[in-house]
């Protein structure tokens, strides 16, 4: 076979075929692998005008023998050990130099061991965090990269090419080594997690506690998209509330079983959370509703035990309510950011964290008009490293402070939940209060365990008169 093509991609799934047709319309030929080989004609038939860029390969023997040298292979297989099988049988097809690059949602601990563990067979390892779904890796995602950056060089123009842009910046950035690129992409949707469910939260606020129609909420979404809380969440919540079933004539919202799905990247926001000793409290509030969503016959049980909803019906207006939700995504947004830094702290990944928020700015699910505040805060520096103290939010968190409170009270009042909105308020509670309670957790914890504490005005570890 001629080596034709400039780079390859193994896995031709919904999000494989899309970015090798994004390649390829990008002028770069692509070599192309499936293990089900059908679908590799199926995909080229299907590219129209882009088939010639397209090099099919029915083994991996012919996908690496496609790649002029240094080569690199993107695979795009399910996360997890069909990654590990395809890595396993390419490595004895490359040459010392060449590089492979998994662009799956991965755990950033797999990418650091095995671009260690490929690293001394001489060969490159780049995690690449795609976000912006089928569509937005046809026309252009958002792009998280972590590995070396001698690795990165040869391939940093095909993958800035197939980005989203905005104003003419690529949203494509080398983050840093070995597992940076995937931990940014699981923080990514750990704020995507929160943001879907501070919306959601709004959504039953004004469906449930005030009886509006799903189309009527849609139209508020839709006021709050041309506003401060434009974002492309926002965007499509008002597309998904204005929908109506086909079949039955009901909004389309209607239809759909209420159990929301996840596919680990919002835990494993959490678990990396604890292990650095950081809050991602939103971001708990919104994996716990998701879990509770698919308890769905203990929740019809709760509700004949217990009855639903029944206190005052939420009274609060809709320009209250969008100043809690852009509250509440702020101090989302901020414990984010917050983890990315103790992480890149822990890890001497040394990641720019205004150009994540530059690169989250088009093409990824929570773009949102708040990225050119945070990156712009981000570069004027922020005090204590804290989203919530810089100038820019100040303005936001004064006004929408009492808005968020009356939610968070309004709710517990109806007996609607309100898991992300109380989250987001006591986190800012806490985040303004220069004494809290851990004093009593450290007398208590020294009690029973002997295991001292430090005395305010002097060094070293005391203990409590309980001990004398």
């Amino acid at each position: 076979m001629a080596t034709t093509a400039r780079i390859g991609l193994a896995g031709l799934g919904t999000m494989g075929s899309a970015l090798a047709l994004n390649i390829a319309e990008k002028g770069f030929p692509v070599a192309v692998w499936n293990r089900n080989t059908a679908h590799i004609t199926e995909v080229i038939e299907e590219a129209g005008p882009l088939r010639d860029a397209l090099v099919p390969s029915e083994t991996l023997e012919e996908l690496v023998a496609a790649i002029a040298p240094p080569r690199a292979i993107i695979i795009m297989v399910k996360a997890g050990a069909p990654v590990f099988e395809t890595i396993e049988k390419l490595v004895p097809l490359l040459d010392e130099g060449d590089t492979l690059i998994d662009a799956g949602n991965a755990d950033f601990n797999d990418t650091r061991a095995t671009e260690k563990r490929l690293r001394e067979k001489g060969i490159h390892f780049i995690g690449m965090g795609v976000s912006g779904g089928e569509d937005g890796a046809r026309h252009g995602p958002s792009i998280m990269v972590g590995g070396d950056a001698s690795a990165y060089e040869p391939i940093r123009d095909i993958i800035e090419a197939i980005a989203a842009t905005y104003e003419g910046d690529p949203c494509a950035a080398r983050l840093g080594p070995d597992g940076a690129g995937h931990f940014v992409k699981t923080v990514h949707n750990g704020i995507e997690y929160a943001d879907m469910e501070l919306i959601a939260e709004a959504y039953g606020l004004m469906r449930k506690g005030q009886g509006k129609s799903p189309a009527e909420i849609a139209e508020v979404f839709g006021r709050w998209n041309g506003g401060r809380l434009q974002s492309y969440l926002c965007e499509i919540t008002e597309k998904v509330l204005s929908a109506t079933d086909p079949e039955t004539g009901k909004p389309a919202v209607d239809v759909i079983v209420d159990e929301a799905g996840q596919k680990g990247t919002g835990r494993w926001t959490l678990i990396e959370a604890l292990k650095l000793g950081q809050s991602a409290s939103t971001i708990e509030a919104a994996v716990a509703a998701r879990s509770w969503s698919a308890m769905s016959g203990l929740r019809g049980e709760g509700s004949k035990v217990f009855g639903e909803a029944d206190g005052p019906a939420p009274t609060l207006p809709e320009d209250d309510l969008g100043r809690a939700l852009l509250a509440a995504r702020i101090l989302a947004y901020g414990q984010g950011f917050l983890l990315l830094k103790a992480a890149s702290d822990e890890f001497g990944w040394d990641i720019d964290l205004a150009r994540v928020a530059e690169i989250w700015r088009a093409g990824c699910i929570i773009r949102s008009s708040l990225l050119d505040d945070i990156a712009a805060a981000i570069r004027d520096g922020l005090p204590e490293g804290a989203l919530h103290l810089a100038p820019a939010f100040r303005e936001p968190l004064v006004n929408g402070a009492p808005a968020l409170r009356q939610v968070v009270t309004q709710s517990v009042a109806a007996g609607l939940p309100a898991t992300g909105f109380a989250s987001a308020l006591s986190y800012f509670d806490s985040m303004r209060q220069a004494r809290g309670t851990a004093d009593l957790i450290q007398g208590l914890r020294d009690f029973f365990g002997r295991h001292g504490f430090e005395r305010v005005g002097a060094e070293g570890v005391h203990h409590g008169p309980w001990w004398d």
